[in-house]
């Protein structure tokens, strides 16, 4: 713990930052792992409860909105549902729309993730340039004799490069992946709404 608090320290003021993404960007990849695990985005329950409630001749009011409560699928589910009787190209363009924020909803934070990936290679990547310029700044001064002066530049430059690439590299790892796995539960709910309305349209 000592000797982190010590490269910490060795790589001067811009580790904060970057240890400050390190931070957000795990934050993130947790919440996400939790929230877009499929059983809670596509649950079979909301798939068998929207298939009742389309089977029945009349609006439970009470079960649509505990389907609409229960996950992203059964929100979009309850409005299948909510509009069977209504004409069906407003019927498609209002389940469209509900579809759409409900996949803006699932990409929630995913920017951020991409855009830590993104800067901390640059905070890195400066951090390598202030340390050069102490460099050069201790030789202009005390010449190229005294190593240990050179050390401390030479360093900062070194971690913050590598900080800044290990934030990096996992962050584009899991936004890459985050927003495969989105396109994915994406299409099997247009797949799980489409099944509902075909399933509507024969009764």
């Amino acid at each position: 713990m000592i000797e982190m608090l010590d490269i910490l320290m060795a790589g001067g003021w811009l580790m904060l930052p970057i240890v400050g993404c390190s931070i957000l960007a795990l934050t993130i990849v947790l919440e996400r792992f939790y929230v877009l695990s499929p059983k809670r985005v596509l649950p079979d329950s909301a798939r068998d409860q929207a298939n009742r409630l389309c089977s029945s001749a009349q609006m439970d009011s009470g079960a649509i909105d505990a389907l609409r409560q229960s996950s992203p699928l059964g929100k979009v589910l309850a409005e299948v549902v909510l509009t069977r009787d209504w004409p069906q190209k407003s019927r498609a363009q209002k389940i469209e729309e509900l579809g759409r924020q409900v996949v803006h909803d699932l990409e929630r934070f995913l920017n951020t993730l991409g855009t830590i990936a993104g800067i901390t290679p640059l905070l890195g990547l400066l951090g390598t340039v202030i340390g050069m310029i102490k460099v050069f700044q201790t030789i202009q001064v005390a010449g190229v004799g005294q190593p240990t002066l050179l050390a401390g530049g030479i360093s900062e430059a070194l971690i913050t490069t590598a900080a800044g690439l290990s934030v990096a590299i996992p962050s584009y790892f899991f936004y890459r992946y985050y927003r495969a796995r989105v396109r994915a539960l994406a299409l099997e709910l247009e797949q799980s709404v489409s099944d509902l309305m075909a399933q509507d349209h024969q009764q």
